[in-house]
Protein backbone atom coordinates (compact mmCIF):
# COMPACT_ATOMS: atom_id res chain seq x y z
CA UNK A 1 0.00 0.00 0.00
CA UNK A 2 2.57 2.72 1.00
CA UNK A 3 4.20 1.68 -3.02
CA UNK A 4 1.21 2.98 -4.60
CA UNK A 5 1.66 6.10 -2.84
CA UNK A 6 5.43 6.30 -3.66
CA UNK A 7 5.99 9.59 -5.42
CA UNK A 8 8.57 7.80 -7.44
CA UNK A 9 5.93 5.18 -8.35
CA UNK A 10 3.22 7.62 -9.14
CA UNK A 11 5.65 10.13 -11.34
CA UNK A 12 6.05 6.71 -13.12
CA UNK A 13 2.49 6.01 -13.58
CA UNK A 14 1.64 8.95 -14.71
CA UNK A 15 4.40 9.49 -17.29
CA UNK A 16 3.85 5.98 -18.60
CA UNK A 17 0.17 7.02 -18.71
CA UNK A 18 0.51 10.06 -20.47
CA UNK A 19 3.14 8.42 -23.12
CA UNK A 20 0.17 5.91 -24.01
CA UNK A 21 -2.81 8.10 -24.21
CA UNK A 22 -0.58 10.06 -26.47
CA UNK A 23 0.28 6.97 -28.86
CA UNK A 24 -3.37 5.83 -28.73
CA UNK A 25 -4.57 9.55 -30.39
CA UNK A 26 -1.85 9.80 -32.69
CA UNK A 27 -2.61 6.27 -34.22
CA UNK A 28 -5.90 7.68 -34.86
CA UNK A 29 -5.24 11.33 -36.50
CA UNK A 30 -1.25 10.60 -37.55
CA UNK A 31 -0.63 8.63 -41.09
CA UNK A 32 2.27 7.05 -39.24
CA UNK A 33 1.58 3.22 -38.79
CA UNK A 34 4.00 3.73 -35.71
CA UNK A 35 3.78 7.49 -34.91
CA UNK A 36 6.64 6.98 -31.94
CA UNK A 37 6.89 11.01 -31.47
CA UNK A 38 3.84 11.94 -29.48
CA UNK A 39 4.62 9.43 -26.57
CA UNK A 40 8.32 11.08 -26.95
CA UNK A 41 6.98 14.44 -26.54
CA UNK A 42 4.44 13.20 -23.69
CA UNK A 43 7.04 12.29 -21.89
CA UNK A 44 9.33 14.96 -22.13
CA UNK A 45 6.56 17.36 -21.29
CA UNK A 46 5.17 15.79 -17.92
CA UNK A 47 7.19 17.24 -15.12
CA UNK A 48 7.28 15.92 -11.84
CA UNK A 49 5.48 18.83 -10.27
CA UNK A 50 2.33 20.77 -11.15
CA UNK A 51 4.21 24.27 -10.43
CA UNK A 52 7.10 23.05 -12.42
CA UNK A 53 4.28 22.56 -15.41
CA UNK A 54 3.00 25.72 -14.91
CA UNK A 55 6.23 27.64 -14.74
CA UNK A 56 8.48 26.14 -16.97
CA UNK A 57 6.21 23.75 -19.08
CA UNK A 58 5.26 26.14 -22.00
CA UNK A 59 9.05 26.90 -22.26
CA UNK A 60 9.34 23.45 -22.19
CA UNK A 61 6.86 22.69 -25.24
CA UNK A 62 8.37 25.06 -26.82
CA UNK A 63 12.12 23.55 -26.68
CA UNK A 64 10.54 20.32 -27.82
CA UNK A 65 8.61 21.78 -30.73
CA UNK A 66 11.69 23.82 -31.91
CA UNK A 67 13.60 20.81 -31.24
CA UNK A 68 10.97 18.43 -33.04
CA UNK A 69 10.92 20.89 -35.92
CA UNK A 70 14.42 21.23 -36.51
CA UNK A 71 14.60 17.22 -36.87
CA UNK A 72 11.99 17.25 -39.43
CA UNK A 73 13.94 19.91 -41.62
CA UNK A 74 17.03 17.77 -41.57
CA UNK A 75 14.92 14.51 -41.95
CA UNK A 76 14.12 16.18 -45.35
CA UNK A 77 17.60 16.90 -46.46
CA UNK A 78 19.75 14.63 -45.01
CA UNK A 79 19.50 10.83 -42.93
CA UNK A 80 21.59 10.46 -39.58
CA UNK A 81 24.96 10.16 -40.08
CA UNK A 82 27.77 11.01 -38.03
CA UNK A 83 28.04 14.39 -39.64
CA UNK A 84 24.55 15.43 -40.41
CA UNK A 85 23.81 14.35 -36.22
CA UNK A 86 26.84 17.38 -35.62
CA UNK A 87 25.38 20.08 -37.92
CA UNK A 88 22.03 18.78 -36.13
CA UNK A 89 23.69 20.30 -32.64
CA UNK A 90 24.95 23.40 -33.31
CA UNK A 91 21.74 24.22 -35.50
CA UNK A 92 19.53 22.77 -32.20
CA UNK A 93 21.83 24.78 -29.67
CA UNK A 94 22.04 28.22 -32.17
CA UNK A 95 17.82 27.87 -32.59
CA UNK A 96 17.15 27.06 -28.85
CA UNK A 97 19.08 30.34 -27.86
CA UNK A 98 17.22 32.45 -30.00
CA UNK A 99 13.84 31.08 -28.93
CA UNK A 100 14.32 31.98 -26.01
CA UNK A 101 13.96 28.52 -23.62
CA UNK A 102 16.27 29.99 -21.33
CA UNK A 103 17.50 26.61 -19.40
CA UNK A 104 15.96 24.60 -22.00
CA UNK A 105 17.88 25.10 -24.41
CA UNK A 106 19.69 21.57 -24.41
CA UNK A 107 16.77 20.14 -24.49
CA UNK A 108 16.08 21.38 -27.85
CA UNK A 109 18.95 19.09 -29.52
CA UNK A 110 17.85 16.24 -26.82
CA UNK A 111 14.31 15.95 -29.01
CA UNK A 112 15.79 17.07 -32.26
CA UNK A 113 18.52 14.08 -31.56
CA UNK A 114 15.79 11.84 -30.71
CA UNK A 115 12.92 12.73 -33.20
CA UNK A 116 15.83 12.39 -35.83
CA UNK A 117 16.24 8.97 -35.03
CA UNK A 118 12.25 7.97 -35.22
CA UNK A 119 11.67 10.15 -38.73
CA UNK A 120 11.81 8.73 -41.92
CA UNK A 121 12.64 11.00 -44.65
CA UNK A 122 9.86 12.29 -46.91
CA UNK A 123 6.02 13.23 -46.95
CA UNK A 124 5.17 11.78 -43.61
CA UNK A 125 7.58 14.49 -41.95
CA UNK A 126 5.08 16.79 -41.33
CA UNK A 127 2.78 14.18 -39.72
CA UNK A 128 5.42 14.73 -36.71
CA UNK A 129 4.50 18.19 -35.80
CA UNK A 130 0.93 16.54 -35.75
CA UNK A 131 2.55 14.10 -33.09
CA UNK A 132 4.41 16.80 -31.57
CA UNK A 133 1.29 18.53 -30.58
CA UNK A 134 -0.78 15.84 -29.77
CA UNK A 135 2.27 14.44 -26.75
CA UNK A 136 2.31 18.24 -25.54
CA UNK A 137 -1.35 18.78 -24.91
CA UNK A 138 -1.79 15.44 -23.78
CA UNK A 139 1.36 15.83 -21.04
CA UNK A 140 0.50 18.83 -20.20
CA UNK A 141 -3.45 17.65 -19.65
CA UNK A 142 -2.52 14.72 -17.43
CA UNK A 143 0.23 17.43 -15.20
CA UNK A 144 -3.16 19.73 -14.95
CA UNK A 145 -5.91 16.78 -14.66
CA UNK A 146 -4.01 14.25 -12.87
CA UNK A 147 -2.60 15.55 -9.45
CA UNK A 148 0.89 14.95 -9.47
CA UNK A 149 3.04 13.40 -6.39
CA UNK A 150 3.80 15.27 -3.08
CA UNK A 151 7.48 14.87 -2.04
CA UNK A 152 6.74 15.99 1.53
CA UNK A 153 7.20 12.47 3.24
CA UNK A 154 10.49 12.40 1.05
CA UNK A 155 11.80 16.01 2.35
CA UNK A 156 10.54 15.30 6.14
CA UNK A 157 12.95 12.12 5.52
CA UNK A 158 16.05 13.68 4.68
CA UNK A 159 15.19 16.61 7.21
CA UNK A 160 15.04 13.98 10.41
CA UNK A 161 17.97 11.98 8.61
CA UNK A 162 20.03 15.41 8.83
CA UNK A 163 19.26 15.69 12.11
CA UNK A 164 20.03 12.08 13.16
CA UNK A 165 23.26 12.43 11.73
CA UNK A 166 23.74 15.67 13.49
CA UNK A 167 22.39 13.51 16.83
CA UNK A 168 25.33 10.98 15.86
CA UNK A 169 27.76 13.56 15.55
CA UNK A 170 27.33 15.71 19.32
CA UNK A 171 26.51 12.24 21.04
CA UNK A 172 30.80 11.59 19.82
CA UNK A 173 31.91 14.41 20.67
CA UNK A 174 30.21 14.41 24.20
CA UNK A 175 32.09 10.93 24.68
CA UNK A 176 35.40 12.71 23.57
CA UNK A 177 35.10 15.53 25.22
CA UNK A 178 34.80 13.51 28.70
CA UNK A 179 37.81 11.60 28.61
CA UNK A 180 41.42 12.08 27.20
CA UNK A 181 40.76 13.32 23.58
CA UNK A 182 43.95 13.55 21.01
CA UNK A 183 44.17 16.64 19.14
CA UNK A 184 43.82 14.06 16.09
CA UNK A 185 40.74 13.09 17.33
CA UNK A 186 39.48 15.95 17.85
CA UNK A 187 40.31 17.44 14.36
CA UNK A 188 38.26 13.95 13.19
CA UNK A 189 35.22 15.32 14.80
CA UNK A 190 35.65 18.83 12.74
CA UNK A 191 35.90 17.65 9.73
CA UNK A 192 32.45 15.36 10.26
CA UNK A 193 30.84 18.44 10.97
CA UNK A 194 32.45 20.23 7.69
CA UNK A 195 31.26 17.63 5.72
CA UNK A 196 27.32 17.64 6.94
CA UNK A 197 27.47 20.89 4.81
CA UNK A 198 27.39 18.53 1.96
CA UNK A 199 24.03 16.90 3.65
CA UNK A 200 22.20 20.01 3.87
CA UNK A 201 22.57 20.97 0.07
CA UNK A 202 21.12 17.17 -0.80
CA UNK A 203 18.54 18.09 2.12
CA UNK A 204 18.09 21.63 0.13
CA UNK A 205 17.14 20.37 -2.84
CA UNK A 206 15.37 17.58 -1.43
CA UNK A 207 13.46 20.47 -0.17
CA UNK A 208 12.90 22.35 -2.69
CA UNK A 209 11.43 19.72 -4.89
CA UNK A 210 8.77 19.10 -1.83
CA UNK A 211 8.25 22.70 -2.21
CA UNK A 212 7.18 22.56 -5.71
CA UNK A 213 5.31 19.84 -5.45
CA UNK A 214 3.03 21.81 -2.84
CA UNK A 215 2.78 24.79 -4.85
CA UNK A 216 -0.86 24.84 -6.67
CA UNK A 217 -1.39 21.22 -6.02
CA UNK A 218 -5.54 20.33 -5.82
CA UNK A 219 -4.55 17.03 -3.39
CA UNK A 220 -2.53 19.63 -0.45
CA UNK A 221 -4.72 22.35 1.77
CA UNK A 222 -2.49 24.80 3.35
CA UNK A 223 0.59 24.15 1.27
CA UNK A 224 1.97 27.79 2.26
CA UNK A 225 1.98 26.34 5.81
CA UNK A 226 3.71 23.25 5.31
CA UNK A 227 6.67 24.77 2.72
CA UNK A 228 7.66 27.41 5.56
CA UNK A 229 7.21 25.19 8.26
CA UNK A 230 9.88 22.57 6.21
CA UNK A 231 11.59 25.37 5.37
CA UNK A 232 12.35 27.00 8.50
CA UNK A 233 13.15 23.84 10.14
CA UNK A 234 15.89 23.08 8.10
CA UNK A 235 17.26 26.67 8.41
CA UNK A 236 17.25 25.85 12.03
CA UNK A 237 19.01 22.87 11.82
CA UNK A 238 21.16 24.59 8.89
CA UNK A 239 22.19 27.36 11.80
CA UNK A 240 22.77 24.34 14.50
CA UNK A 241 25.19 22.56 11.90
CA UNK A 242 27.35 25.87 11.86
CA UNK A 243 27.44 26.37 15.36
CA UNK A 244 28.26 22.48 15.96
CA UNK A 245 30.91 22.71 13.45
CA UNK A 246 32.23 25.93 15.48
CA UNK A 247 31.83 24.20 18.64
CA UNK A 248 33.90 21.43 17.27
CA UNK A 249 36.97 23.90 15.77
CA UNK A 250 36.65 25.41 19.45
CA UNK A 251 37.13 21.62 21.32
CA UNK A 252 40.21 21.02 18.81
CA UNK A 253 41.98 24.09 19.43
CA UNK A 254 41.24 23.41 23.24
CA UNK A 255 42.42 19.54 22.49
CA UNK A 256 45.82 21.19 21.07
CA UNK A 257 46.31 23.45 23.90
CA UNK A 258 45.75 20.89 26.65
CA UNK A 259 47.82 17.53 24.89
CA UNK A 260 48.53 15.23 26.64
CA UNK A 261 45.83 16.59 29.44
CA UNK A 262 42.01 15.31 29.04
CA UNK A 263 39.80 18.39 27.27
CA UNK A 264 38.13 19.14 30.81
CA UNK A 265 38.62 17.84 34.33
CA UNK A 266 36.37 15.13 35.35
CA UNK A 267 32.87 16.88 36.56
CA UNK A 268 32.88 19.27 33.63
CA UNK A 269 33.51 16.79 30.93
CA UNK A 270 30.79 14.53 32.41
CA UNK A 271 28.52 17.62 32.35
CA UNK A 272 29.09 18.43 28.79
CA UNK A 273 28.94 15.16 27.77
CA UNK A 274 25.22 14.88 29.54
CA UNK A 275 24.26 18.28 27.53
CA UNK A 276 25.63 17.61 24.31
CA UNK A 277 23.48 14.00 24.51
CA UNK A 278 20.40 16.25 25.95
CA UNK A 279 20.88 18.91 22.75
CA UNK A 280 21.19 15.42 20.35
CA UNK A 281 17.74 13.62 21.65
CA UNK A 282 16.24 17.56 21.09
CA UNK A 283 17.71 18.18 17.55
CA UNK A 284 15.87 14.73 16.24
CA UNK A 285 13.38 16.09 18.52
CA UNK A 286 12.91 19.13 16.78
CA UNK A 287 13.12 17.20 13.11
CA UNK A 288 10.46 15.01 13.89
CA UNK A 289 8.13 18.68 14.85
CA UNK A 290 9.02 20.39 11.37
CA UNK A 291 8.18 17.12 9.89
CA UNK A 292 5.05 16.09 11.72
CA UNK A 293 1.59 17.35 10.09
CA UNK A 294 -1.10 16.14 12.33
CA UNK A 295 -1.94 18.53 14.93
CA UNK A 296 -2.12 15.99 17.87
CA UNK A 297 0.92 14.20 16.71
CA UNK A 298 2.61 17.69 16.82
CA UNK A 299 1.82 18.94 19.75
CA UNK A 300 2.74 15.71 21.63
CA UNK A 301 6.22 16.54 19.41
CA UNK A 302 6.27 20.17 20.73
CA UNK A 303 6.09 18.73 24.83
CA UNK A 304 8.69 16.52 24.34
CA UNK A 305 11.18 19.21 22.70
CA UNK A 306 10.23 21.70 25.58
CA UNK A 307 10.98 18.59 28.57
CA UNK A 308 13.87 17.96 26.54
CA UNK A 309 15.33 21.86 26.29
CA UNK A 310 14.35 22.15 29.97
CA UNK A 311 16.66 19.53 31.37
CA UNK A 312 19.14 20.91 28.83
CA UNK A 313 19.13 24.06 30.10
CA UNK A 314 19.55 22.85 33.74
CA UNK A 315 22.63 21.08 32.90
CA UNK A 316 23.76 24.32 30.32
CA UNK A 317 23.74 25.98 34.00
CA UNK A 318 25.84 23.48 36.08
CA UNK A 319 28.00 23.29 33.02
CA UNK A 320 28.16 27.45 33.34
CA UNK A 321 29.29 27.30 36.94
CA UNK A 322 32.08 24.38 36.34
CA UNK A 323 33.78 25.97 33.03
CA UNK A 324 33.75 29.28 35.04
CA UNK A 325 35.77 27.48 38.31
CA UNK A 326 38.47 26.05 35.44
CA UNK A 327 38.49 29.30 33.75
CA UNK A 328 39.96 31.19 36.79
CA UNK A 329 42.19 28.67 37.67
CA UNK A 330 43.55 28.29 34.31
CA UNK A 331 43.47 31.55 33.08
CA UNK A 332 45.17 31.09 29.55
CA UNK A 333 42.33 29.12 28.20
CA UNK A 334 39.46 31.09 29.29
CA UNK A 335 38.63 32.28 26.07
CA UNK A 336 37.99 28.54 24.94
CA UNK A 337 36.35 27.25 27.44
CA UNK A 338 33.65 30.46 27.04
CA UNK A 339 33.15 29.84 23.34
CA UNK A 340 32.37 26.02 24.17
CA UNK A 341 29.47 27.65 26.84
CA UNK A 342 28.64 30.44 24.03
CA UNK A 343 28.14 27.96 20.97
CA UNK A 344 25.89 25.23 23.40
CA UNK A 345 23.91 28.54 24.43
CA UNK A 346 23.19 29.10 20.49
CA UNK A 347 22.25 26.10 20.02
CA UNK A 348 19.58 25.77 22.39
CA UNK A 349 18.48 29.15 21.30
CA UNK A 350 18.21 28.12 17.91
CA UNK A 351 15.80 25.37 19.21
CA UNK A 352 13.85 27.05 21.61
CA UNK A 353 9.91 26.79 20.81
CA UNK A 354 9.02 30.27 21.04
CA UNK A 355 11.90 31.43 18.83
CA UNK A 356 11.00 28.60 16.28
CA UNK A 357 7.05 30.34 16.84
CA UNK A 358 8.15 33.74 15.72
CA UNK A 359 10.53 33.12 12.93
CA UNK A 360 7.55 30.77 11.66
CA UNK A 361 5.65 33.46 11.74
CA UNK A 362 8.02 36.41 10.48
CA UNK A 363 8.17 33.90 7.46
CA UNK A 364 4.49 33.67 6.52
CA UNK A 365 4.19 37.62 7.14
CA UNK A 366 7.35 37.46 4.45
CA UNK A 367 5.91 35.22 1.84
CA UNK A 368 2.05 36.43 2.26
CA UNK A 369 3.42 39.52 1.32
CA UNK A 370 5.33 38.41 -1.39
CA UNK A 371 2.35 36.87 -2.73
CA UNK A 372 0.36 39.91 -2.75
CA UNK A 373 2.58 41.94 -4.35
CA UNK A 374 3.51 39.07 -7.21
CA UNK A 375 -0.43 38.24 -7.83
CA UNK A 376 -2.70 40.99 -6.22
CA UNK A 377 -5.66 40.11 -7.79
CA UNK A 378 -5.42 36.07 -6.86
CA UNK A 379 -4.52 37.40 -3.58
CA UNK A 380 -7.91 39.12 -3.29
CA UNK A 381 -9.87 36.34 -5.35
CA UNK A 382 -8.26 34.16 -2.38
CA UNK A 383 -9.29 36.72 0.50
CA UNK A 384 -12.70 36.74 -1.02
CA UNK A 385 -13.36 33.00 -0.74
CA UNK A 386 -11.63 32.91 2.34
CA UNK A 387 -14.09 35.28 3.94
CA UNK A 388 -17.14 33.46 2.41
CA UNK A 389 -16.30 30.15 3.47
CA UNK A 390 -16.01 31.63 7.23
CA UNK A 391 -19.69 33.17 6.66
CA UNK A 392 -20.90 30.18 6.01
CA UNK A 393 -19.40 27.86 8.53
CA UNK A 394 -20.92 30.62 10.92
CA UNK A 395 -23.89 30.26 9.39
CA UNK A 396 -24.25 25.80 9.32
CA UNK A 397 -21.93 25.62 12.41
CA UNK A 398 -19.24 23.49 10.57
CA UNK A 399 -15.58 23.90 11.90
CA UNK A 400 -17.24 25.40 15.29
CA UNK A 401 -19.64 26.13 17.54
CA UNK A 402 -23.24 26.28 15.94
CA UNK A 403 -25.32 29.54 16.96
Amino acid sequence: MHKRRDPVVVQTVRSAFAATIAYVIALRLSPEAAPLTAPLTALLVVQVTLYATLTNGFRRVNAVVTGVLVAIAFSLLVGLTWWSLALLLVASLAVGRLVRVEEYVPEVAISAMLVLGVTTVGDTAWARVVETLIGAVVGLGCNLLLAPPVWVEEAGASVEDLARRLRQLMLRMGEEAAGRTPADRAAERLHEARRLDHDIVEVDAALRQAEDSLRLNPRVREGLLHRVVLRTGLDTLEICTVVLRVLARSLTDLAKEREPEPLFEGETGAALEQLLSEIADAVVSFAVLVTTHLSASAESAEERLTAELRTAAGTRDKLALLLRKEAERETRHWQLLGAVLTEVNRILDELDTEHRTRRLFEELDRVSREQRVRMPRLTRLRERLGVQEQMWRNRTGVGGRSR
